[in-house]
């Protein structure tokens, strides 16, 4: 299963599922994209340089049909690509919430459409789910994956009406923008 594949680098875990037709699973949490230096002679490592932040998951058996998450830059798209790209194709629904970007932009990638969408506040999974135009009546008495297949299954045949731009383009119009962090004072 795809999930075995990606285990190595889940960092930060909140579950990973399968719903309730076992060939789905799926994962929250964070994604290793540029693990850190090994640290000793055992091989332990040091944290991870950049993560992909509130990653949400959905495979069914070897094919990745939902990823989304939090880049904190654009520039991380290559070490994305690096250990996840492969498995992106046409069916596959990607969402990109990116930080350092001034506008949303979609590109073609491995025939999966990329979404970016930029985020410097808030939560990935909320501003998935008001993409997706669902609400909390729509997840009634499901159990994590099954809130992750309902997701997934909203966007079929979802339209972006962003401009296409090339991941490179976009590259150029990054800003310096930092994700905003509230909490208790």
């Amino acid at each position: 299963m795809l999930l075995n594949r990606y285990e190595p680098y889940f960092f930060n875990s909140n579950f990973r599922e399968a719903a309730p037709d076992a060939a789905w699973e799926a994962y929250r949490g964070e994604l290793v994209l540029i693990e850190g230096e090994v640290a000793d002679a055992q091989g332990r490592r040091k944290p991870p340089v950049a993560l992909f932040k509130q990653a949400v998951v959905l495979a069914q058996g070897d094919e990745l049909k939902l990823i989304s998450g939090s880049l904190e830059e654009l520039q991380h798209w290559p070490a994305f690509m690096e250990k996840y790209g492969a498995d992106l194709n046409p069916a596959t629904v990607a969402v990109m919430f990116t930080v350092n970007i001034p506008k949303p932009f979609v590109s073609t990638i491995n025939g999966a459409t990329v979404a970016f969408i930029p985020l410097t506040e808030g939560l990935c999974w909320n501003e998935l789910i008001d993409l997706a135009a669902l609400d909390k009546g729509d997840f009634k008495g499901q159990g994590a994956a099954e809130k992750v297949l309902t997701v997934f299954d909203a966007f079929k045949g979802h339209k972006y009406k962003y401009p296409e731009t090339s991941v490179e383009e976009a590259l150029k119009t990054t800003n310096n923008a930092k994700r905003e962090v509230h909490g208790a004072v």
